[in-house]
């Protein structure tokens, strides 16, 4: 598993890195929390200190879960009880309060993976009323026709059609995409969508959901 530290404190980084690969996984660390929103598609896992130099954990837990459902588990010497509520009402697996043995937090690490593991969604075919949406072999048909997309517009149409039904806002889909939700503005969304829209049959199975995102549905005639 890919593990990725979040952490300014070189000696516990360098204790995290060796411990965690030492049990058998890869990892790599960051220091500041910009990095951790621009990189945080290379984890499978992120640990997560709160004090960091250049913005507060819960606030990069905050912006991460706009995105990702990747496992966090907080590393952090804050324990008070509100930090503690707040961490896992925002979206943390867990919250691990330094210091701590170094066998218990491989023990949760562990725990929090396989509960993530389990909860994974399946991959294969993805149907939404006519469309069909093959992710393993990169196809998009509308009743039985090929839809004939670009690999982005693919991309779209897949992140929309696994969560049908759903919003899916833009900064999970620019992340998803171009891994620019925060740091950067991208009209590039804008004309992939266009174009998608434009192959679809029924083109009104894209929501805009004003100021948050997009929808897919199922168009009954």
């Amino acid at each position: 598993m890919q593990l990725m530290v979040v952490e300014d404190d070189d000696a516990v980084a360098a204790a995290l890195v060796d411990a965690v690969q030492a049990a058998g996984h890869e990892a790599c660390r960051v220091v500041r929390g910009t990095d951790a929103l621009l990189q945080h598609q290379r984890a499978q896992l992120i640990l997560l200190d709160l004090g960091l130099p250049d913005m507060d954990g819960l606030e990069v837990l905050r912006k991460l879960r706009q995105v990702t459902e990747v496992p966090i588990v907080i590393l952090t010497a804050r324990n008070d009880e509100r930090s503690v509520v707040r961490g896992l009402r925002q979206g943390a697996d867990d919250y691990l309060v330094k210091p701590i043995g170094l066998a218990v937090l491989l023990a949760r690490i562990d725990a929090v993976a396989r509960r993530s593991k389990a909860a994974a969604p399946d991959t294969g075919i993805v149907s939404v009323g006519d469309l069909q949406v093959d992710t393993g072999k990169r196809e998009a048909t509308q009743a039985g026709r090929e839809l004939g997309l670009t690999a982005k517009e693919f991309d779209l149409l897949a992140l929309l059609a696994q969560h049908a039904g759903s919003v899916v806002t833009r900064e999970q889909i620019l992340d998803s995409l171009w891994g620019d939700a925060f740091m950067a503005v991208s009209r590039s969304l804008d004309v992939h969508l266009t174009g998608l829209r434009a192959k679809l049959d029924r083109p009104g199975m894209i929501v805009n959901v004003r100021g948050v995102g997009y929808r897919i549905e199922a168009v009954i005639e």
